[in-house]
């Protein structure tokens, strides 16, 4: 709790306009934990104007540069990887769905809800992709749940997911409220709660699962 409140604190100081130096002055912490909390929090030309210390300025403006050549190199390898790997083919798409329901989906094999749950929009709408155009799932019976915090305003956050996800509002069950807030939470991925992806087919859960199985049977490391 102490280091989320740190945070919290080192990222109201930040929109205040004051430089790592001075943030690290105010609250102790090393200048690695506060790159790592502010990296996206850059200063405006304004805020920048405004520092009183040139050597702070400079610093600044150096952070700055190299965010600008961090950002072209990923803008680059993107670009690289894209070409190297878009499209993927039927059975690439099939691979990328188990992998992924290996991480995240539900693994009881009594149960027949295929379900995978996430904080990220896009692997939401991966997992609708994969399910409805690899696996051929229809898209009417797929169900939605969502895992919200008290403060939260339930009907917005419905609306953003149907909206995001392109799902109708007529697929979501009720959702599940917890009983803290998210005041308790100092992760930007649950800004919008949790999205669970059901659907109901027992025959298709064993496909995904066995698949899953024969692969780790194959290239899991072992005597």
């Amino acid at each position: 709790m102490a280091k989320t409140l740190e945070k919290r604190k080192a990222i109201s100081l930040r929109k205040q306009g004051k430089s790592y130096s001075q943030i690290k002055k105010i609250l102790g912490v090393a200048k690695g934990t506060l790159s790592e909390w502010l990296r996206n929090y850059p200063l405006s030309e304004k805020q920048l104007r405004a520092l009183r210390d040139w050597n702070e300025t400079r610093i600044e403006n150096f952070r700055r540069t190299m965010r600008a050549k961090r950002e072209k190199r990923l803008r680059k390898c993107y670009e690289q990887e894209k070409k190297k790997w878009i499209p993927l083919s039927k059975k690439e798409l099939f691979l990328a769905g188990l992998f992924l329901y290996w991480g995240e989906g539900s693994k009881g094999v009594r149960t027949g809800h295929i379900s995978i749950t996430n904080t990220d929009p896009d692997v939401i709408k991966f997992t609708l992709f994969w399910l409805t155009k690899t696996l051929r799932v229809p898209k009417k019976k797929i169900r939605i749940a969502l895992h919200l915090y008290q403060d939260m305003d339930i009907k917005r956050e419905h609306l953003f997911w149907s909206k995001t996800i392109n799902v109708s509002l007529s697929q979501f069950w009720k959702p599940y409220i917890k009983k803290t807030s998210t005041q308790a939470i100092d992760h930007s991925g649950f800004k919008h709660g949790t999205c669970r992806v059901y659907v109901g087919d027992i025959r298709l859960k064993e496909r995904i699962l066995m698949g899953i199985k024969a692969i780790v049977d194959q290239y899991k490391m072992g005597p």
